[in-house]
């Protein structure tokens, strides 16, 4: 028995179903599939949504550079004191929360893992083909637990982490929390991982009142890191008007580079300047998404004023 299974108790859990590693696509159950990276990695795909987690690299290459690198984790736990929080926002198959892990567990600190996702059948899936996507390694209960109970605490190597679930809509799970704040239904986070689909295929999760509501959760005493997938213009202007400090991030795949979010112009190495301001003003898709409707337009002129007085760019 393993360190992380001696802190669970055992929870029984289907055996990985067999994967031909020289298959592009595999059993398809549950609206979702197995498929094979050019790079021989294998990862999730989306049958509803048409979409691949984590493509091109696979599931642990770009978490480890879009979230544990990019965020500094191992720099920021070693001189942490007390509990640091991350938010896992797309749950998923569980890829980014547990290479996370993984790439932390030996440094003594203490985690509260908060993932959020309104369904559970990827990481169902996910688990039936543990083998095949392999970074399950030592966490295949935990996860098993996670599944039913929506919590789990464990030992971590050096770390103890408590990781927990809200089985939501994340837009109104954040309205709702907002509307409580005293009672500090979400705890603030130090970081966010944040991994939804797209804005064309789930614009609920980009629009600019979601990031204003997500913004104003944050300790304004708590620096705190925000990265994710997309360069778009329109995301950027979205978390500058949300009240974001953000900059350009790190590379990871195909992309050049994506965005960082921070609340705290420290955390950022390279902050959008100027010259990306006047790329903005002159582009045909950087209107922030208001509604929960996928569309393309360029600033109005009420954007284009707020984001010149933004702090930023001052």
């Amino acid at each position: 028995m393993n360190w992380l299974e001696s802190s669970l108790q055992a929870v029984p859990h289907p055996a990985p179903e067999s994967v031909d590693p020289n298959l592009r696509a595999t059993v398809q159950t549950s609206g979702y599939k197995i498929v094979q990276l050019a790079n021989g990695v294998h990862s999730v795909h989306s049958l509803a949504h048409r979409e691949t987690f984590h493509p091109v690299i696979g599931p642990v290459a770009e978490a480890e550079a879009l979230y544990v690198n990019q965020l500094r984790l191992a720099e920021r736990l070693h001189h942490h004191g007390g509990e640091f929080v991350i938010w896992d926002v797309g749950l998923g198959a569980a890829a980014n929360a547990l290479t996370v892990l993984r790439a932390t567990r030996e440094i003594p600190s203490t985690i509260r893992l908060v993932s959020f996702d309104n369904t559970m059948e990827p990481l169902h899936f996910a688990l039936r083909h543990a083998e095949a996507l392999d970074y399950f390694h030592d966490y295949q209960n935990c996860a098993q637990h996670l599944i039913p109970h929506r919590r789990v605490s464990f030992l971590n190597g050096a770390q103890t982490v408590e990781w927990k679930l809200h089985l939501a809509d994340f837009p109104a799970l954040l309205a709702h929390s907002q509307s409580h704040l005293p009672a500090r239904i979400l705890p603030p986070p130090h970081a966010i991982m944040f991994d939804a689909f797209s804005p064309a295929k789930n614009p609920a999760m980009w629009t600019l009142p979601l990031f204003t509501t997500l913004f104003q959760l944050l300790d304004r005493a708590r620096p705190c890191a925000l990265p994710t997938y997309s360069r778009s213009t329109m995301l950027r202007v979205t978390l500058l008007l949300a009240g974001f400090f953000v900059g350009v991030g790190t590379a990871t795949g195909e992309k050049e580079e994506t965005t960082l979010a921070v609340n705290t112009l420290d955390l950022i190495n390279e902050p959008l300047d100027r010259n990306w301001l006047q790329r903005a003003n002159n582009s045909t898709s950087a209107e922030p998404l208001w509604e929960s409707e996928y569309r393309q337009s360029p600033l109005s002129q009420a954007t284009r004023e707020k984001l010149a007085q933004h702090p930023q760019f001052k």
